[in-house]
């Protein structure tokens, strides 16, 4: 089967051009968020107040990274359930965001907005965080400092293996 490589950020004719269980790697910049980088990303919208990065085109990996041992970048970067944030994606989706990384199913309301808005999401393999912590080629952090491991990273990747779970279509591996 055919990798495709993908560059990060993604224009909207790369997301067009993926499909449900298309193999992935994936270089470029990507952001990390939880939850709690979640909730406060969303009461900066509802406060009129800007994001702590510009979000339109951008990629969100829902981790939280463990720190690093010496002499590596970064610790463990395994994917988070994304379902916990399943709440806060749409609002994220309208201000332009492209993509996300996690593991699981998504609800109807995310899969709704990811085609209203043309978005993608991909999974990483789960209790491989080790062997995905290889790919971060940097990491530092953008915003929330004190959530500790969640706050929000930016992240360089190289060949991050992923899997399209659900394209722009709607199109989903889970049904």
């Amino acid at each position: 089967m055919e990798i495709k490589s993908i560059v990060s950020p993604l224009s909207k004719a790369a997301i067009d051009d993926l499909n449900a269980g298309d193999m992935v790697k994936m270089t470029g910049i990507i952001y990390t968020a939880r939850d709690a980088a979640h909730k406060r990303m969303i009461q900066l919208i509802n406060q009129n107040l800007p994001l702590p990065f510009d979000i339109a085109g951008q990629t969100i990996y829902y981790a939280g990274p463990c720190p690093p041992k010496p002499g590596q970048v970064i610790g463990s970067a395994g994917p988070t359930t994304s379902s916990r944030v399943d709440t806060y994606t749409p609002p994220l989706l309208a201000r332009g965001l492209n993509a996300m990384i996690g593991k699981g199913p998504r609800s109807r309301a995310v899969i709704d907005a990811m085609v209203k808005y043309k978005a993608v999401y991909l999974a990483a393999t789960g209790g491989a965080g080790a062997l995905i912590a290889n790919c971060i080629k940097k990491a530092d952090i953008v915003a929330f400092e004190d959530l500790g491991p969640e706050a929000i990273y930016r992240l360089v990747v190289e060949d991050l293996p992923l899997i399209v779970a659900i394209d722009c279509h709607g199109n989903s591996l889970y049904s």
